[in-house]
């Protein structure tokens, strides 16, 4: 059986193209929800035509503070006392290979759990790092330990590819050509126009930026200012939402005429970059999404792990006020054409998936 574990949102967006792959060629898989983004993930569903899960774990409400996610970490962590159990429970009783997603907690819990139920481990998008541990943190520390335990290791990039054989994996690493981001955006993006003239669109909302003062007062400061001369968005996820809400930079946002709002379907989300003049991020997803859109996008953060966009229409803010300033004076130059990849990287992971079930089927 192949066994897919997943809970956040961008799992699911990511792993949506796989996950319909196996529907449309009748393949069986075991579908669990971790539940660390379980009330987005929810409304996701039908948006991207991913079937409801087999299982669901770790409850029903987001993740979205610390306390939470202790108690959400330690539920899924006590499940790991008893093979047995864990077995059956997690995975119906049936062995063969767990596909993982990522860098998450949820990520890593369940990994441990594949190995500890005695399954042979996948990782999807493996090998992508930012070579410093601390940042992201945890998710740099997360993708190690991961990439370590997994027998096969789904690379979408050269430079993936070349991390994970610095790394020496036991596994093997197999070359998907591509991220499966490239056919999540292709499903999205139907006829939608590139436009450029809706508002622009503001997310945030790494541990590394929420858990930085001075990186939240400095954006914040940024989109005031835009505001004043242009209609801007921000899109908040809870916690963001929660942190904003401290010492009046909600407040500051709203009298400035920054349309505040929850998080949206993928597909209507899609819809709002490619009409934006620019984006300010510091999501994964979002870059590599915005790179192929070819929208003007800078990058919140000090490093990165995916080169897509880089140097071209995607700036690295490193938080440098000459960098910000640079790309905001004038992001129109830094415009792309809209450029999405004729890949299908979940047809080779599946082929791999199969591949290594019916291996391991003979022997």
């Amino acid at each position: 059986m192949i066994h897919v574990l997943i809970g956040t949102k961008a799992q699911y967006i990511k792993t949506a193209p796989l996950l319909r792959l196996m529907d449309e060629e009748q393949v069986p898989y075991r579908l669990v929800d971790t539940g660390q983004h379980a009330e987005i993930s929810s409304t996701m569903r039908a948006n991207l035509e991913v079937r409801e899960p087999d299982l669901f774990i770790g409850g029903n409400r987001d993740v979205t503070t610390i306390p939470q996610a202790v108690r959400w970490a330690a539920g899924l962590a006590t499940r790991l006392l008893s093979r047995k159990r864990l077995r059956y429970e997690i995975f119906g009783g049936r062995g063969g290979v767990c596909l993982v997603h990522g860098d998450t907690p949820s990520t890593l819990l369940t990994a441990l759990m594949a190995k500890r139920a005695g399954l042979a481990l996948a990782h999807l998008e493996s090998g992508v790092r930012s070579h410093r541990l601390t940042h992201p943190f945890p998710e740099e520390l997360i993708r190690l330990m991961v990439m370590k335990m997994a027998d096969l290791l789904y690379a979408p990039e050269e430079s993936a590819v070349r991390n994970l054989e610095d790394l020496k994996v036991k596994g093997t690493v197999i070359p998907t050509k591509g991220n499966t981001s490239v056919e999540a955006l292709a499903y999205s993006v139907g006829d939608i126009e590139v436009s450029g003239n809706g508002p622009a669109i503001v997310t945030m909302h790494r541990v590394e930026n929420l858990h930085s003062a001075k990186r939240v007062d400095q954006l914040v400061d940024q989109v005031v200012e835009l505001a004043a001369g242009r209609p801007v968005r921000f899109l908040l996820h809870e916690p963001t939402d929660a942190t904003l809400a401290k010492h009046g930079r909600r407040d500051r946002l709203m009298e400035a005429g920054v349309a505040m709002s929850p998080l949206v379907p993928h597909s209507d989300f899609v819809g709002l970059l490619a009409a934006a003049p620019f984006v300010i991020t510091d999501g994964g997803s979002i870059h590599e999404e915005c790179a192929m859109l070819g929208v003007p996008t800078l990058l919140w953060r000090d490093r990165f792990e995916h080169s897509a966009g880089i140097g071209a229409n995607v700036i690295v803010s490193h938080y440098d006020p000459a960098t910000i300033a640079m790309f905001l004076a004038d992001p129109a130059p830094y415009r792309r054409p809209l450029t999405i990849p004729q890949t299908r990287p979940s047809a080779v992971v599946l082929a791999s998936l199969l591949d290594h079930l019916e291996t391991a089927r003979r022997t």
